[in-house]
């Protein structure tokens, strides 16, 4: 079968969005990255700014952490309802059409599609620091810990939403 599908994961300032961006065109499909956002916000009822902040990245694990999250009557987080929103506007995009879709756990959500390519992206620490620097004005020091912080969240999310 032909792939249709190209997921992208990837290391914070590995320059995985600008990559996707090239692929999506070289291959004359959509690209997806931060617009899925307003549709998971809409899909969920929650505030964009919600989604962007908390959509890809994991919730706090934990016993503690569960015992103090908000539920609703049928027991579900307010996690597990963008997850949910998340799952489905993903599951609709592939079903649409041949396009490529940056981080949301699409790689996991889409798994058991045979017409998935999922590409991981990582790079050497010193370019990402500099990357970082760059794109967001930031200095060496504090670019290190944006990248191990967003890291280390995208890689507890990859393993908490195996369900």
């Amino acid at each position: 079968m032909t792939k249709r599908i190209v997921t992208i994961s990837r290391e914070f300032g590995s320059g995985g969005r600008f990559i996707g961006e090239e692929v999506a065109k070289k291959l004359g499909i959509k690209y997806y990255d931060k617009e899925i956002i307003g549709q998971i916000a809409k899909e969920s009822g929650m505030a964009p700014e919600y989604i962007k902040e908390n959509a890809e990245l994991s919730p706090k694990k934990g016993i503690f952490a569960y015992a103090f999250t908000g539920r609703d009557i049928t027991g579900k987080s307010v996690e597990d309802m963008v997850y949910e929103a998340q799952r489905k506007v993903i599951l609709d995009l592939a079903e649409k059409e041949p396009c490529v879709i940056i981080g949301r756990n699409a790689d996991y959500i889409l798994k058991d599609r045979d017409d998935v390519l999922n590409v991981y992206i990582h790079g050497d620490m010193p370019e990402k620091i500099q990357r970082i620097c760059k794109l967001h004005n930031t200095s060496e020091a504090d670019a290190v810990k944006m990248i191990n912080d967003i890291d280390k969240r995208r890689m507890t999310n990859s393993l908490g939403y195996n369900r």
